[in-house]
């Protein structure tokens, strides 16, 4: 006998539909109720990490060079059309910036902020704060209660390390949601097939996006083996695996398709950035030398929190000796001892790649150790857990008021200030057609400013790109003013033809000191003996003209001001102008104010009186005198005195 279904009317279908849609409320209630201790405990600790991550992002810590680099070739993507500002090759894979230029565009982060960089700050701390998440629910789902779990996340977001690297924008950070996912779906033991396919594919974006992360896959690998079902492991594996090597497959073909896979003349390759990785790059030195690279940033993470370091390797020991955090402490004690391979490069934010899993690893190493001291099982057992327990007490004590200052220096302080000032003072005194070398992280703001791509070079490429050396047959001489910064300064002998044009170049502008010191200087093709020679036969000749008009009586000022004046440290448009003002009137004489950032040259004049009377607007007197005689600006200050200042010269003029 055959049954017959008739089809289901419209009414029905509708009504079943309506069902579905009425069981969804119930359903995000439903999950709500189960996790609604996790969320009371989770969400401060989100809503602590964004405040602390996002006030005064563009205060502290100060942009810099790699910062720049990647904001770059974001930009690049969304602006230009192309992979990079410069010629790709192949340093690093690109799905990093490539996910930077995403959220610029979503978010329209780059037309929001007037420092490019912290477009690509916004995208670094959003990626953080997912990972922090990730991090809650591998810190669950490792076996951690909900304290333990909560101090994990507190120590992977408000760790002074954590916030430091985290504020910078490196690939490192949007790399790490996609290695916490990695290992969150290697644990699930249902669905295996699809939770370790995803588990592939995330850390396959997670390698793509930063390299080095490709170090975790043993470990990833570990975790996968132990939480698979036997019946179904060898072919849940092969699967995942398969798919990982498909995706690492893609930035290969990438290469091949533009013909730029293996080595050739004239043509960068996938092979060179590899080579240059794992071979070529000059290593980071040795922990005994104290002007090593690895010293230099062993030290900066160890100033930013000893404690943490310290703790996490602490944690890693006693956590081999617990089976659900055994993968992750061999993790982080196996990356440790890899920082240490005899000539080897030290990244300065590998240590990102080792911030959640130690966090992961201090609160898991607490809460077992404090369970153990409760069940007192094993008097070896009870005397370890002890000792734990009270450095665990001691860290903190230690921990908190230096995490304290710590933290109120990035909410507070202004240490990118140096910078913006930099390319302030560019943008308002070089010609559009001169040539900048730059560090990278004033390079997108340039280029917005109105300069060509061409004429803003990243000192960077000005030794290593051939494209950029054909653009300059003579070298740093084709340049006009090189911005120095610490990045800049940190390796004068890699860079040869930086070099050149940091010693042949005179300063003009100075903003900030020590590390934070950025300096804009003016290159001298001829050189800078000639340069000097030039310089002091101008203030020589200065000096005559100041002392000339120091001795009109139709021209009144402070003893001061005077003294500037004999001192040849007035610009002599200036002299000329007040002279010329004198032939005819009175003219009372305030200051000569140095702009910020300047030294040496005045070519500023702030006049508080004409005939005793307030000088108003003077722009209509000035400019009946004629063009030699015509400020760049003239404004009118809060005490009704006139500030005349003029456009800047080259120090060869």
């Amino acid at each position: 006998m055959t049954t017959t279904h008739a089809p289901a009317t419209a009414p029905a279908f509708a009504a079943r539909r309506a069902g579905v849609w009425r069981t969804l409320p119930g359903r995000a209630r439903d999950w709500f109720v189960v996790h609604r201790l996790d969320l009371a405990w989770l969400a401060p600790i989100l809503v602590a990490a964004a405040v602390v991550s996002f006030v005064n992002i563009a205060g502290a810590p100060q942009r810099i060079d790699d910062e720049g680099t990647y904001t770059a070739q974001a930009y690049a993507v969304v602006h230009l059309g192309e992979l990079a500002h410069y010629t790709y090759w192949y340093d690093h894979p690109p799905l990093g910036w490539i996910q930077i230029a995403l959220y610029a565009v979503v978010t329209g982060a780059f037309e929001r902020w007037d420092v490019a960089v912290l477009a690509g700050r916004e995208a670094s701390i959003v990626a953080s704060l997912a990972a922090a998440l990730l991090l809650w629910m591998l810190a669950r789902r490792s076996g951690l209660g909900r304290a333990a779990s909560a101090v994990a996340v507190v120590l992977f977001s408000l760790s002074p390390l954590a916030v430091q690297f985290h504020r910078t924008v490196y690939l490192d950070n949007l790399a790490m949601p996609w290695l916490l996912l990695a290992f969150l779906l290697a644990t699930v033991r249902r669905n295996q097939l699809a939770a370790f396919t995803g588990a592939a594919i995330a850390l396959g974006v997670a390698v793509l996006t930063k390299e080095t992360f490709l170090l975790a896959l043993p470990f990833l690998a570990w975790v996968m083996v132990r939480s698979a079902d036997r019946a179904t492991r060898r072919y849940t594996l092969s699967v995942a695996a398969s798919t990982l090597v498909l995706i690492g497959a893609t930035y290969v073909l990438f290469a091949a398709v533009k013909d730029e896979l293996v080595s050739s003349e004239g043509r960068v390759s996938l092979m060179d950035g590899i080579l240059f990785q794992l071979g070529t790059r000059a290593g980071s030195g040795s922990l005994g030398d104290p002007g090593s690279l690895m010293s230099r940033t062993l030290g900066m993470w160890w100033q930013l929190d000893a404690v943490l370091l310290v703790a996490a390797l602490v944690a890693a020991a006693y956590a081999l000796l617990v089976r659900r955090l055994r993968p992750f402490a061999v993790m982080v004690l196996a990356l440790t001892a890899f920082m240490f391979r005899p000539g080897g490069y030290l990244p300065v934010p590998y240590v990102i790649m080792l911030i959640p899993f130690g966090a992961l690893l201090v609160a898991g190493a607490v809460g077992v150790a404090v369970s153990r001291l409760r069940r007192r099982r094993g008097v070896a057992r009870t005397v370890l857990a002890g000792v734990v327990v009270t450095a665990a007490a001691a860290g903190v004590a230690v921990a908190v008021p230096a995490w304290a200052g710590q933290l109120r220096g990035f909410l507070a302080a202004d240490l990118d200030r140096p910078a913006r000032d930099a390319t302030a003072w560019i943008e308002a005194n070089a010609l559009r057609e001169q040539r900048l070398i730059v560090d990278d992280s004033m390079w997108v703001d340039l280029v917005e400013a109105g300069w060509s791509r061409e004429n803003v070079v990243w000192y960077y490429k000005l030794d290593t790109d051939p494209a950029v050396a054909a653009q300059s047959p003579n070298g740093w001489r084709d340049s006009d003013f090189i911005i120095t910064t610490d990045s800049m300064r940190t390796f004068p002998d890699q860079f040869p033809q930086v070099s050149a044009a940091i010693q042949n170049s005179v300063p003009v502008a100075t903003f900030g000191d020590g590390a934070q010191q950025v300096e804009v200087r003016e290159i001298v093709p001829e050189g800078i003996a000639q340069a000097e020679t030039a310089q002091d036969a101008e203030a020589a000749r200065r000096g005559d003209l100041g002392g000339q008009l120091a001795q009109n009586p139709a021209v009144r000022m402070t003893d001061a001001a005077r003294t500037m004046l004999t001192d040849g440290l007035v610009d002599e448009r200036i002299t000329a102008t007040l002279g010329a003002l004198a032939a005819d009137r009175t003219v009372t004489v305030a200051d000569f104010p140095l702009i910020e950032g300047e030294h040496g040259i005045a070519r500023q004049v702030e006049i508080s009186a004409v005939d005793g009377a307030p000088p108003g607007d003077m722009s209509a007197a000035l400019a009946a005198m004629g063009p030699s005689y015509v400020p760049s600006e003239v404004t009118t200050t809060d005490a009704d005195r006139a500030l005349l200042t003029y456009a800047l010269l080259s120090p060869a003029e």
